[in-house]
């Protein structure tokens, strides 16, 4: 059997519930579901099974409750400011203005040559990936309509076209 595992009683079993029944988001929902139900003295194996989630998830959704109360319920994700970017306000603004001319080895920019020269200017290591998104970021990664084919026969197009 599972271990209990106690649930402070800031709030009474049927709050509990009602706030459970009444939530709107669904990472809330749960995690009140799973409040609700240590609080009424199931062992935390029942709850894994009723809910689906591991017992290790119980267990920090009753102890981020039990440490600060309600306040802890719901999704943290909303207000996630996410990691400090790379490049400062100045240094973006110094690659959107490398964008518009020549790479420096002569050719188009990528998302290689725009990691090379964020990481030269950052002194770190940076990868395509990132390169990439601030190709993106500035505007520059639009797709390009595909090369024609030189060698193309315009007569031998329209008739496959006209036969499908």
């Amino acid at each position: 059997m599972g271990k209990r595992i106690s649930i402070r009683a800031e709030l009474s079993v049927d709050e509990l519930e009602r706030r459970y029944r009444r939530a709107q988001d669904p990472v809330a929902r749960s995690q009140w579901q799973i409040v609700w139900l240590l609080a009424r003295g199931h062992p935390s194996e029942q709850v894994g099974e009723t809910t689906g989630y591991s017992r290790t998830w119980i267990y920090t959704v009753a102890r981020r409750y039990n440490a600060a109360g309600a306040q802890e319920i719901g999704d943290g994700r909303h207000g996630n400011p996410g990691g400090r970017r790379l490049l400062s306000a100045e240094q973006q603004a110094e690659l959107d203005q490398a964008l518009e001319g020549a790479a420096p080895d002569g050719g188009q920019w990528t998302a290689a040559k725009v990691a090379a020269w964020i990481a030269e200017r950052t002194g770190g290591r940076v990868g395509v990936q990132t390169g990439w998104r601030y190709l993106c970021r500035l505007g520059w990664g639009q797709y390009r309509p595909r090369p024609r084919q030189v060698k193309a026969d315009p007569e031998a197009q329209v008739a496959f076209k006209q036969t499908r």
